[in-house]
């Protein structure tokens, strides 16, 4: 790995999810490709994509700012997960699955920007 984003937890983990989600949607009816999966989608590849761009960064309140708009994406991806289990996209499995690792992500993130913020 060359990049230091490369070597964060965090990255990885939502570069991960970012591809759970992606395969998901692939089961969403043909009407919401346009709509609700495009929006997941960028939504859920703009967390991993601010994290690095803000690693970037050579100031920590820059970093930070970045971790910021990357928690934002968190929580965009979030309510399209709400709006796809309402629509019966998702089984209650599958919601829960989705949802309890956009929670654990969002705790390592906001664990990561306070460390960041105090050093």
């Amino acid at each position: 790995m060359r990049f230091k984003f490369e070597k964060l937890l965090i990255w990885q983990k939502a570069m991960d999810f970012g591809e759970e989600l992606n395969l998901s949607t692939s089961n969403f009816p043909q009407k919401e490709l346009y709509n609700l999966t495009s929006q997941m989608m960028r939504a859920v590849d703009s967390i991993a994509l601010n994290i690095s761009e803000g690693s970037i960064e050579q100031s920590k309140p820059e970093f930070s700012r970045f971790m910021g708009y990357a928690l934002r994406s968190l929580a965009e991806v979030v309510t399209c997960l709400h709006k796809a289990n309402r629509r019966q996209y998702y089984s209650e499995d599958q919601f829960n699955l989705y949802y309890d690792q956009a929670y654990e992500l969002m705790n390592m993130m906001i664990a990561f920007r306070k460390k960041i913020s105090n050093t």
